[in-house]
């Protein structure tokens, strides 16, 4: 009986939704292309970095999208003790690019990859203790983290839709942000459809008809489609057998610590979206998914793995809480993986057009992170000066990309994220001022003192039964209008209170 109502609850979830094999194909597919310009732009940077050829660089970007297929699948699907079981796209974490160039550039390849597999391996190690942790994580840190996720990704949309490519003629041009707005006037020209499933594929069709628009205009090139091969299995160990360098597992390392901080974010963020519960249980099952992938993953030729924040504002914005949905995406990464001419058509839809949808996209987290934040108390507290301390530090590395350029590097490469300086942050401050409670002052700070309406106890003491506001005036209950004096009056209207029965002070 007891395992009958476990199995009920577990249906009950709003992620165990299965909206059958074409729906599922539709919003998966739209995942990916959300987050693929994302998932190839790490094996770009670090080949080109290490002097890689064009097709050695080829084989980074197959096993990219491989691992991070595979890696999703663990994600969303799970095995016992691996995966949170939420839709959560995983690929490979931009937060370690800097850190594995540096590496490439002293040990090559080989020293990369066996820095990723010693530092996830010990990732996996410590994941316990951050799965013990969501009682840190109130919704005043979450929604701090995932408004801080949102704004973030605000300059990669506005880089994509410049054209994505920074060196490129065209960076920056009218025509390139011109396509951009159009996309972005579709997103929100099919949102408005009547018809449901329209609105919820709006992201995908506004990128169909976007590339569409852009091949017409002469802006894609779908000519070298054809070239290289149809099917390509994954090689293993193609870079070398992984070297392990201490210096380079300690670097390696601080990036984990900064992925996991990261992915406990999303885990939580996504949870908060579906409307679904995340126990310390779950957030471990989710980071042990993690950091398996990211040690497998160089087995592939790939790097360290974590949910992609721009799939959390497409889960956001869609309303599909299907993980089933994800783990076809999943699928589809994989089939990219082992179809390299299927990762060539994806990688032609234009940068604008992936510009165009991001702006909604990774609005919609912000907007997400506001929204929660609506939920926490503010009255007698610390917490605005939380959020606006912790936002305000995350936005520094958005703001000014060098400011942490003259620090060390193990603190240059947890603090140059920004979602990493306000989740630490966040966490810090409400440690500091709701769990450590000693030498908190009673009255407000300042800063938020007056920043909510309040009346005096005397004030209302003074009101009878019955009595009420219309139009500005105070009438009572016999609807005879109550004089309101100027202050210096004040005391006459108080002698006609006394000796009579007053609202008590809780009423409103």
């Amino acid at each position: 009986m007891a395992s009958n109502s476990i199995a009920k609850s577990l249906r009950q979830r709003p992620e165990d939704e299965n909206l059958g094999i074409g729906a599922n194909l539709a919003y998966g597919l739209q995942h990916v292309l959300t987050m693929y310009g994302g998932i190839i732009a790490v094996p770009l940077i670090l080949g080109q970095a290490a002097g890689l050829s064009s097709s050695e660089i080829g084989l980074l970007i197959t096993a990219s999208l491989f691992a991070g297929g595979l890696a999703t699948i663990l994600q969303t699907i799970g095995l016992p003790f691996f995966g949170c079981q939420l839709p959560l796209v995983q690929g490979v974490s931009f937060s370690g690019v800097a850190t594995m160039v540096a590496i490439s550039g002293n040990g090559g390849m080989e020293s990369v990859l066996g820095a990723v597999m010693a530092a996830s391996l010990i990732g996996l190690l410590i994941t316990p203790v951050f799965s013990r942790i969501t009682r840190f994580f109130p919704p005043l840190v979450t929604g701090i983290v995932i408004t801080t996720i949102g704004l973030t990704l605000m300059p990669v949309a506005a880089r994509w839709a410049m054209g994505g490519n920074s060196n490129a003629p065209g960076f920056g041009s009218m025509a390139n942000i011109g396509l951009a707005a159009t996309t972005l006037v579709i997103v929100l020209l099919l949102s408005k459809v009547g018809s449901a499933t329209v609105s919820r594929l709006s992201i995908l069709l506004a990128m169909i008809i976007g590339t569409v628009l852009a091949l017409c205009l002469g802006m894609t090139d779908f000519s070298k489609v054809g070239e290289g091969a149809f099917l390509a299995l994954p090689s293993l160990f193609h870079f070398g057998y992984p070297s392990f360098q201490i210096a380079a597992i300690v670097s390696m390392f601080i990036v984990i610590m900064v992925t996991l901080v990261e992915t406990s974010a999303d885990i939580l963020a996504v949870g908060e979206i579906i409307e679904t519960k995340v126990d310390s249980r779950r957030l471990g099952d989710g980071l042990r998914a993690d950091m398996l992938s990211s040690l497998i993953a160089p087995i592939f030729g790939s790097f360290t793995q974590s949910a992609f924040a721009q799939n959390v504002g497409l889960v956001a914005v869609t309303g599909i809480k299907s993980r089933y949905v994800v783990a076809t995406g999943g699928l589809v990464l994989v089939t990219l993986g082992l179809l390299p001419v299927m990762g060539r058509i994806v990688a032609a839809v234009p940068s604008a057009v992936l510009g165009g949808a991001g702006i909604v996209l990774f609005g919609t987290v912000a907007a997400s992170g506001i929204r929660t934040l609506s939920k926490v108390d503010y009255r007698n507290n610390m917490n605005l000066i939380i959020v606006a301390t912790s936002i305000g530090f995350g936005m520094i590395p958005i703001a000014s990309p060098s400011f942490y350029d003259q620090f060390p590097t193990w603190f240059a490469t947890i603090f140059h994220s920004g979602i990493s300086s306000a989740a630490i942050m966040a966490i810090a401050l409400n440690l500091v001022f709701n769990h450590l409670t000693a030498g908190n002052s009673d009255q407000q700070s300042v800063f938020v003192a007056g920043t909510e309406r309040t009346l005096r106890y005397q004030d209302v003491a003074l009101l009878h039964d019955g009595d009420y506001f219309l139009n500005g005036k105070l009438y009572d209950k016999n609807g005879v209008e109550v004089p309101i004096v100027a202050p210096e009056f004040h005391s006459v209207v108080t002698k006609r209170h006394l000796g009579e029965t007053a609202l008590p002070a809780t009423t409103s």
